[in-house]
């Protein structure tokens, strides 16, 4: 770790400020569509759209960063996004129907998104010899991002009180100073950590990978997925119920949808530096974040007090923020260094598929099935411990091959 502490640093900045990028809009979500005259589930396409061109984008900005470098995709990756920023902060200014062309604006972030964060996840592995230090610099990674979280509500809400549109102003803003961190602070990558295979070398070693492999990587894409739809799920419902039912709005309803964030932050700046180089850690790790998980989401019914929701979400939070340094360390430690920027990229495109999904089915489930949803979470997260607990199967050695499958 020594010598690199800047480096991680200005790697860091791109998961908080991607995540700012789309999570400080979940508390502005109910604002835009009283501003603009959209429904909910029209709402919440602002966040899949951003999301699912990001999902097939990723694994082409996965096989680029293992061909010319990672650097190059990050950069003009946070580009883009700035870029997206602009657009649609300029068409919720000046335009009387600025739906289509904010679409249009988060569809260029996600463009964007698809380059910087999942290509951060290989970076930190190339950096580190040392498994034990690319779990905690994995850990110091994870836990932007879900400080980003945290922040996000927060800035989000208090920018939108000023101006409902100031929130996607900030945007390149926080974009110029990732890039800034970024191209003075990262040393550009290792000539070995850029393939000089040709594609079809590159998708053999791929396909080997997933035949010697495939087992506990789908696994582990699986449970990364279901724990982003479960999060981003139970914000978007919660985020609607604070200010529909106990009319909430503002920086207060930042704070409290901050708390449970604040719980999943600290559970993975924790669970980081504590899983080390032991892939059986990371399993047991994983299953007990998803069972701690389902223990909050069980309890939780549209009926009881902002505070006791509040408690039960935090719980459910603190699980899944359990689970998430650890699926990232086995996902990274256990593979080839050539390969990978390309799997560690299909795994950010589970993630980003579980973010598309979240918002928009607890969208339709809050209008028919309201009564159940939590029951509906509840029953993935039992799914997602299940799995970690029958299908990744570590050995006590410490090495790479040592996870079977």
């Amino acid at each position: 770790m020594k010598g690199k502490k800047l480096d991680l640093y200005a790697l860091a900045s791109i998961p908080l400020v991607m995540t700012l990028g789309n999570s400080m809009l979940i508390p502005v979500l109910p604002i835009m569509e009283k501003e603009i005259g959209i429904s909910s589930f029209q709402s919440s396409l602002i966040i899949t759209i951003y999301s699912v061109v990001a999902i097939i984008l990723i694994p082409i900005a996965g096989y680029l960063s293992d061909k010319v470098g990672r650097k190059k995709v990050i950069i003009p990756s946070l580009i883009i996004t700035g870029v997206g920023g602009i657009l649609s902060a300029y068409a919720a200014w000046s335009m009387n129907d600025p739906y289509l062309m904010i679409m249009i604006g988060r569809f260029l972030q996600g463009i964007g998104a698809a380059g910087a964060f999942p290509v951060v996840l290989p970076t930190v592995g190339d950096m580190f010899e040392d498994e034990k230090d690319v779990s905690t610099g994995l850990g110091i990674i994870e836990t932007s991002n879900t400080f980003g979280k945290v922040l996000s509500p927060i800035i989000g809400a208090l920018l939108a009180v000023v101006i409902w549109y100031l929130p996607f102003v900030f945007i390149p803003i926080f974009c110029a100073i990732a890039i800034l961190l970024v191209l003075f602070l990262v040393k550009p990558p290792k000539d070995d950590a850029v393939s000089q295979k040709t594609f079809h070398q590159f998708f053999q070693e791929v396909k080997e990978t997933f035949k010697n492999n495939g087992k506990w990587l789908i696994t582990v894409f699986i449970i990364g997925c279901l724990n982003m739809f479960i999060l981003f799920g139970f914000l978007f419902h919660f985020s609607t119920v604070l200010e529909n039912k106990y009319n909430m709005e503002g920086a207060g309803k930042g704070v409290i949808l901050a708390i449970p964030l604040l719980l999943l932050c600290i559970a993975s700046f924790l669970a980081g530096k504590k899983i080390g180089k032991n892939k059986v850690i990371m399993k047991w790790t994983i299953f007990a974040g998803n069972l701690i998980a389902a223990g909050g989401l069980v309890f939780v019914k549209t009926e009881l007090s902002a505070l006791m929701i509040t408690i039960f979400l935090s719980i459910a939070g603190l699980g899944i923020g359990m689970s998430l340094p650890a699926l990232d360390a086995l996902i990274t430690e256990g593979l080839k260094k050539d390969v990978r920027g390309t799997i560690t990229s299909l795994y950010s495109s589970m993630r980003f598929l579980g973010v598309a999904a979240g918002p928009p089915i607890i969208a339709i489930m809050m209008d028919k099935y309201d009564g159940i949803l939590y029951w509906f979470l509840t029953g993935l997260s039992i799914i997602a411990f299940l799995i970690t607990f029958f299908l990744i199967k570590p050995s006590s050695d410490k090495k790479p091959e040592s996870i079977i499958s």
